[in-house]
């Protein structure tokens, strides 16, 4: 159960979700938490606005529950589209790189091409010549060389002549050396060429996947700039909806704080009357329900209909039906519908510290004992429920002095077993 209360240095975090103008927002850059995160921060944030509007309509909390799980998607959408958008300028990027490489090994290739294109003709010119070489030789080229060395007429003109025929064999063998270089030169012109053609081929392949890439990565940031779109939308749908609400709200918000104070009245009215007994022997409380602590004691500032509140006890999650047991010994003074607080009951342990020591358990769905019972600690006083402003099966627990509510976990045991 939840009060108005002035005293807002004492609030623990102020717009938790916060209200934050639709028109013309701001796009941030991406924030390092993964999708797992995102979605217990939206669970996180609606069970959190569920809790803040216990005392208002079904209705207002719906119109919160959506708008917190749109806010606290928006991070995630506002990165999803930051991410796209770097993902979309790298794949252009890669592309561009790309495109100018396969041009380049385009080039080398037809260059390498070229260069072959020219060896393979030297190489047909060089084995020409050698062919020719070869006819001449075979049609008796040899014997003629041999009958003008017999017709020397003298020393001299055979040295000139043995000279004559040196010159025709080195001749004749230099073009082989030039046939078999020439033969040297085209096949590793044509390695090349291949190795050249294949390098172009995989540029070529290269490009097109980064092309197709980029095309992806561009279709994927129009998704995402959609679905942006879309939650701001659904967002700004949820908050109007919010504040249609606000006058039905605000005035459950003053019953709320009416009944609280009608709750400390008549506490301090019964310790008046001389209801309080002995001391609280003192010690830990039991724990009055087994769950999981659901929901804290404390000052909170509900965002979206801008009022402060006093969260009076702490909520345990439990089953509907689960017991409730009496975390001391001690007197029912309370028992039956209380607003808000719907199945409620509360039990006077003693004096502590000067004031009545009082333990209350709203929102059961039966309650088993009556006003005026002494009850002891552990023995089942009802069962948990849904009654009152509830937004599920739980039990909210609260301990007072004097009837003005503590923090209940500094009575309870630490482990909250």
């Amino acid at each position: 159960m939840r009060y108005r209360r002035p005293d807002r240095l004492i609030a623990a975090c102020l717009c938790l979700l916060g209200i934050v103008a639709m028109v013309g927002i701001v796009l941030t850059g991406p924030r390092p938490a993964g999708a797992g995160d995102r979605n217990d921060d939206a669970s996180r944030a609606v069970r959190r606005a569920e809790a803040l509007l216990e005392n208002a309509s079904a209705a207002a909390r719906t119109a919160a529950g959506n708008l917190a799980r749109a806010t606290a998607a928006l991070p995630a959408a506002q990165d999803r589209v930051a991410a796209t958008r770097g993902v979309v300028v790298a794949t252009r990027v890669q592309a561009d790189v790309a495109r100018r490489h396969a041009d380049t090994t385009r080039g080398e290739y037809q260059r390498v091409a070229a260069d072959y294109t020219a060896a393979a003709a030297r190489l047909d010119e060089a084995r020409a010549r050698v062919d020719e070489i070869a006819r001449t030789s075979y049609m008796g080229s040899r014997l003629t060389r041999f009958n003008m060395l017999a017709q020397a007429t003298g020393p001299q003109d055979l040295m000139d002549r043995l000279g004559l025929v040196e010159h025709l064999v080195d001749r004749e063998q230099e073009e082989v050396r030039i046939l078999f270089a020439a033969r040297r030169e085209a096949r590793e012109a044509q390695n090349r060429a291949g190795a050249a053609k294949r390098d172009a081929e995989a540029a070529e392949r290269t490009a097109v996947d980064k092309l197709r890439a980029a095309q992806t990565a561009q279709t994927a940031a129009l998704r995402a700039r959609q679905s942006l779109y879309q939650l701001v939308q659904t967002r700004q749908t949820a908050l109007r909806a919010a504040e249609a609400q606000r006058g039905t709200v605000l005035a459950q918000y003053r019953a709320a704080v009416r009944n609280e104070q009608r709750t400390r009245s008549a506490m301090r009215g019964w310790e008046n009357r001389g209801g309080v007994g002995s001391r609280y022997s003192g010690g830990h409380l039991l724990m009055p329900v087994r769950g999981w602590k659901s929901s804290n004691f404390g000052n909170r500032y509900d965002p979206y209909y801008r009022v402060w509140q006093l969260h009076a006890g702490t909520d345990f999650a439990a089953g509907s039906g689960s017991p409730i047991r009496a975390a001391a010994s001690g007197r029912v003074i309370q028992a039956g519908w209380n607003g808000g607080y719907g199945r409620y009951t509360c039990i006077n342990h003693g004096r502590l510290n000067g004031h009545g020591f009082t333990t209350c358990y709203a929102h059961q769905s039966r309650i088993n004992v009556h006003v005026g019972e002494y009850v002891r600690r552990g023995e089942v006083i009802g069962r948990v429920g849904n009654t009152g402003a509830s937004t599920g099966a739980h039990l909210h627990f609260e301990t007072r002095f004097g009837g003005v509510p503590r923090n209940p976990l500094n009575y309870l045991p630490g482990c909250l077993c």
